[in-house]
């Protein structure tokens, strides 16, 4: 199964910023990609993400701080995170779909959709 690989995570102190990036150069066709997030002890929660037709959409908690964009070309997604919080931190995962129209599913995560990469973890210091 392909799956899309992330890149990006780090440490920073709150109020900086970090760039995510997911390559998903095997996928023929994207309908949606998208981030998602957990922290210890909480549920998967959506963060933002991208249909093909390119609209967005972003979790009420991210919004106007978190950027998602998407290199077509190259099937690469990015999340530009500014003025970040402590309460942003938390492992951060790409999740991909291919296969089926994720219109209603855009930062659903237990869409069983989506194709899955490793995580990569964002720690905010305050």
């Amino acid at each position: 199964q392909v799956r899309p690989v992330e890149s990006g995570g780090g440490s920073v102190q709150a109020g900086g910023s970090l760039r995510l990036s997911c390559a998903a150069a095997l996928y023929s066709h994207l309908y949606c990609m998208g981030w998602f997030r957990q922290a210890p002890g909480k549920e998967r929660e959506g963060v933002a993400s991208v249909h093909s037709d390119g609209t967005t959409s972003y979790a009420d908690s991210v919004k106007g701080r978190f950027a998602i964009s998407k290199d077509n070309a190259k099937n690469i997604l990015y999340l530009q995170m500014n003025n970040l919080k402590p309460e942003d931190s938390a492992m951060y995962y790409c999740a991909a779909e291919g296969g089926e129209d994720c219109t209603d599913y855009r930062l659903t995560p237990d869409w069983l959709g989506w194709s899955w990469g490793q995580g990569t973890q964002v720690t905010v210091s305050s």
